[in-house]
């Protein structure tokens, strides 16, 4: 993971509420690959899971949105966790 990487995280973990939609994004990227759906306003990921956490993004006037934030991090813990059990 890269420095610019934690910095997003972090800032992630600290300010869900001050997110730019393009950090977000790239978190999402480098964890969970290109989007499968991007036509529309919403970005949607594939999970390595079915149900929740899912990871469903979308750009508010350059920022991303709290609940959302919080979704990428729960999915980024539980992709972390499912990496450790195997």
């Amino acid at each position: 993971m890269s420095n610019a990487t934690k910095k997003i995280l972090t800032k992630m973990l600290q300010e869900p509420t001050n997110v730019k939609f393009a950090d977000l994004l790239k978190i999402c990227e480098e964890n969970f690959g290109p989007p499968r759906q991007s036509g529309t306003s919403h970005m949607v990921f594939k999970t390595p899971w079915s149900g929740d956490p899912r990871i469903n993004i979308q750009n508010d006037k350059g920022k991303a949105k709290a609940y959302q934030v919080r979704q990428v991090l729960l999915a980024i813990a539980k992709l972390k966790e499912s990496k450790h059990e195997h």
